[in-house]
C-alpha cells in the first residue's frame, strides 16, 4: 500500500515538473499555451467510440422513453396473448424472458458506460492539467507585468525628481539674477 502511494506521488510530481517545463518553454517562446483537446486527443479506437455512443444514447431521455415503450408493448402484447390463448403467451406472467433480456442489457450496458466514463475522466484530467498550465503561465505573466510596471514607475519618479531639481536650479538662477538688480536699486 505504501509503495503505491509513493509511486502515485512520484508520478504526480513528474507531471507537475512536466507542466512547469512546458509553461517555461511557452513563456520563453512568447507562445500561447492553450491547446485544443481535439488536437491533443489521439484518435479513439472503434470500441472507445462505440462506448461513447452507447453511453450517450443510454443516458438520454430518448432511450428511457423508448425503453419504457418497449416494456409497455411487451407487457400489453403478452397479456393480450395470454387472455386470447387461454394462458398461452410467448412469455408467461412473471415475464421471465423479459427479465432475462433486461439482465443481459444491464450486463452489457454497465461496463460499456463505465468505459466511456473512464475516457471522460481522462479527458477531464487533461483539461485540468491544461487549465493548471494556463493559470500558471497567466500568473507568471502578471508577475512579470507588475515588475515592469514597478520599474517603469521608478524610472518615471527618477525622471520627475531630476526635472524638479533642474527647475529648482533654474529658479535659483533666476532669483539670484533678479535679486542682484533689486539689491543695487535699494542701496
Amino acid at each position: 500500500m505504501n509503495s503505491k502511494r509513493t509511486e502515485y506521488l512520484a508520478n504526480y510530481e513528474a507531471l507537475q515538473e512536466a507542466s512547469h517545463q512546458s509553461v517555461a518553454q511557452h513563456i520563453a517562446a512568447r507562445r500561447s499555451i492553450t491547446r485544443s483537446q481535439l488536437a491533443a486527443e489521439p484518435d479513439a479506437a472503434f470500441g472507445q467510440r462505440a462506448a461513447d455512443a452507447v453511453a450517450k444514447f443510454g443516458g438520454s431521455w430518448t432511450f428511457i422513453m423508448l425503453f419504457a415503450a418497449v416494456l409497455v408493448v411487451w407487457v400489453l402484447l403478452n397479456s393480450w396473448l395470454l387472455a386470447r390463448n387461454g394462458g398461452k403467451g410467448f412469455d408467461p406472467y412473471p415475464y421471465i424472458l423479459l427479465n432475462l433480456f433486461l439482465s443481459m442489457l444491464a450486463s452489457i450496458q454497465a461496463p460499456v458506460i463505465l468505459m466511456s466514463q473512464n475516457r471522460q475522466g481522462e479527458r477531464d484530467r487533461l483539461d485540468a492539467r491544461n487549465d493548471y498550465e494556463i493559470n500558471l503561465k497567466a500568473e507568471l505573466e502578471i508577475m512579470s507585468l507588475h515588475e515592469k510596471m514597478d520599474a517603469l514607475k521608478v524610472r518615471q519618479w527618477e525622471e520627475l525628481i531630476a526635472l524638479q531639481q533642474e527647475q529648482i536650479r533654474l529658479l535659483g538662477t533666476l532669483c539670484a539674477a533678479g535679486a542682484a538688480p533689486a539689491l543695487a536699486a535699494s542701496k
